[in-house]
């Protein structure tokens, strides 16, 4: 039997946070929400805690903004931060996974998928966050084949 994983994204903004949600079994990344930025992160961190409740979430994995070279400048040291916070507020494990381009990558599916530019800037957050959870999926799926886990 498959070890259940629900597995929750984000891809941390400064004005909308896009939220991702896996499978039960932990294979596919959906796009579930947008949480608009209230202005304290506190009370954000506590709509993303409602949501790992209600969601029965095991892991949040936290976009990590890298620079195309790999090194951590201030988004991605920003989201560290914001994610070792998160981490203290939730009960489950909080990662953080490399999200280079996946925004670039969401809005050109998007843009595929001919919806305008108004449409796309209210959904691309949360595409965004998908792709990202799906690249955690599949490289931790990755992992366990090649450790002989699965």
């Amino acid at each position: 039997m498959p070890e259940r994983l629900r597995a929750l994204a984000l891809d941390l903004g400064s004005k909308r946070i896009g939220v991702a949600l896996s499978d039960a079994s932990g294979l596919i990344a959906n796009p579930f929400t947008v949480i608009q930025r209230s202005g304290r992160v506190a009370d954000d961190h506590r709509r993303i805690a409602q949501l790992v409740r209600e969601e029965e979430v095991d892991i949040v994995v936290v976009g990590l903004p890298l620079s195309l070279d790999g090194t951590h400048g201030p988004a991605a040291r920003a989201a560290v931060a914001e994610a070792e916070v998160l981490a203290t507020v939730l009960d489950v494990p909080v990662e953080t996974h490399d999200e280079r381009l996946s925004t670039v990558a969401a809005d050109a599916v998007l843009k595929q998928a001919n919806l305008r530019a108004d449409r796309r800037r209210k959904v691309v957050d949360k595409v965004a966050a998908t792709v990202i959870l799906q690249g955690w999926l599949d490289a931790r799926r990755a992992r366990r084949e090649r450790d002989g886990r699965l």
